[in-house]
């Protein structure tokens, strides 16, 4: 007679996992108890021994993937030691989290949908002041460059005109705009745009959210604090 295969526990951390797979595969809309039960090979009401309804699923998602940028950040450090002045260090931490947005891109928006902030986020943001005072920073600094990077610890550019919060794609809203008829009433925003559309190569976080933009805008700030704090 075969052996029944061993069914692996079900767990909180089992199931934001899967969590996030699904949502890395199809958009974070699938993301749904019934789906991801299907996905688990379990009844969907045993999930909610785990998170108790849809909004605790996504609150759960939300700090698995801040955790990733957590670890990412705590590894690097570990890796490079103390030998990066304040600015490397800050640079390499942000571009690692961009990395995790990248494989993560419906994360931003979602982010942005949730009513608390995932506890993993006061740690993550404890070190980057931490590595500003240990700069030599005051405290009046470095929380006005808290205010100044914005989201860009967490690897992205928060989106202006974007109506989906860095989960738009303007490209598909300039394509099926008339731009001749944009130029004539916004003629320097209708030329900018048509100028700067992003290459399919380049990596996106949202229509105006690419990499050239997100480091020339992290390094400007950055050069901008170091002036100030010398």
């Amino acid at each position: 007679m075969a052996a029944k295969a061993v069914r692996q526990p079900l767990s909180r951390e089992r199931v934001l996992a899967a969590a996030v797979a699904l949502a890395d595969a199809e958009g974070v809309k699938a993301l749904t108890m019934r789906r991801l039960a299907a996905d688990l090979g379990v009844e969907a009401m045993s999930l909610y021994h785990h998170l108790p309804a849809k909004e605790a699923l996504l609150d759960g998602v939300v700090e698995t993937v801040v955790a990733e940028i957590g670890a990412a950040a705590v590894g690097g450090n570990a890796t490079n030691g103390g030998d990066e002045d304040w600015r490397t260090r800050l640079r390499r931490q942000f571009l690692a989290a961009r990395q995790i947005m990248l494989r993560h891109p419906w994360m931003p928006g979602l982010l942005g949908s949730r009513r608390t902030i995932p506890v993993g986020l006061y740690a993550y943001y404890d070190g980057i002041v931490g590595t500003l005072l240990g700069a030599g920073f005051s405290h009046r600094l470095a929380h006005r460059a808290m205010h100044a990077l914005g989201s860009l610890p967490l690897g992205f550019a928060q989106e202006i005109f974007s109506p989906s919060s860095a989960g738009g794609s303007m490209e598909d809203d300039v394509a099926e705009a008339d731009l001749a008829a944009m130029a004539e009433a916004l003629p320097h925003l209708t030329a900018m745009v048509a100028t700067e559309i992003h290459d399919v190569t380049d990596p996106t976080l949202g229509w105006c959210d690419g990499q050239t933009e997100f480091e020339f805008t992290l390094d400007l700030i950055l050069g901008g604090l170091e002036r100030l704090r010398a």
